[in-house]
């Protein structure tokens, strides 16, 4: 076989299916279905190549495009919009920054999820394990034998609050003002919810993390605000 044929021949064995893109994927991100897949394609995200049957094919780029896309959602909260943006200038040769002082993404350095027990967790955080416990009091941080990266960093953010004099629960109004906002996003996707089909529930997943980045921009403002106008009324006083 000439050589060529053999790297064409590679090349097309290394496709993969929608199946094995999810196996790949679901262990960092369980929530991604086949419907989710089609719907990113629909927005132009990703454009996986098609076998002359119509079967969509995915190489290996693709699938770490797909990783990096999911990593914005899951962790920055940025709706596709702006996903869409950024990609678009990497695809040009750029170096974008992402809103928010997320900086500069690059798929080939994206981060292993690991899973850390309650020891390493409170070693890494340099936290007691009365602060965790407090913690999951508070709410604050979930009752669990394993944990995730994301509460990695909370519980950091919880060590470096307590020795500034605030503890977890003085933070419960947060957990409280967070089920109120996950109550009004709940409210707000549910003419999509209600159509219950595959499609419509990966777009009621678009919609539910670009509300929470518009709401992070509205809360951050208020407190600054806030914040400001408390600093001029004691200097006042």
């Amino acid at each position: 076989m000439p050589v060529s044929a053999r790297q064409s021949e590679n090349r097309t064995r290394r496709l993969l299916g929608i199946g094995q893109v999810l196996t790949h994927l679901n262990p960092d991100f369980p929530d991604l279905t086949p419907s989710k897949l089609r719907f990113l394609e629909e927005q132009g995200l990703i454009t996986p190549a098609r076998t002359k049957s119509g079967y969509r094919k995915f190489s290996d780029s693709d699938v770490e495009r797909l990783r990096l896309i999911l990593t914005m959602q899951r962790d920055h909260y940025l709706p596709l919009k702006v996903i869409y943006a950024y990609l678009s200038d990497i695809d040009a040769g750029r170096e974008p920054t992402l809103p928010g002082g997320v900086g500069t993404i690059a798929v080939s350095i994206l981060p292993v999820r690991r899973v850390l027990t309650r020891e390493l967790l409170l070693r890494e955080a340099g936290a007691t394990p009365m602060l965790l416990s407090d913690a999951v009091s508070a709410g604050l941080l979930p009752a669990a034998e394993s944990y995730k990266e994301d509460s990695l960093e909370v519980l950091r953010a919880l060590v470096s609050l307590q020795r500034l004099g605030i503890e977890p629960r003085h933070l419960r109004s947060i957990r409280a003002a967070a089920e109120r906002e996950a109550d009004l996003i709940e409210s707000a996707l549910l003419p999509v919810t209600k159509q219950d089909d595959g499609v419509s529930r990966a777009r009621a997943s678009d919609m539910a993390t670009e509300i929470v980045s518009y709401l992070e921009v509205v809360r951050g403002s208020i407190m600054r605000t806030t914040l400001q106008d408390k600093t001029r009324v004691s200097r006042l006083t």
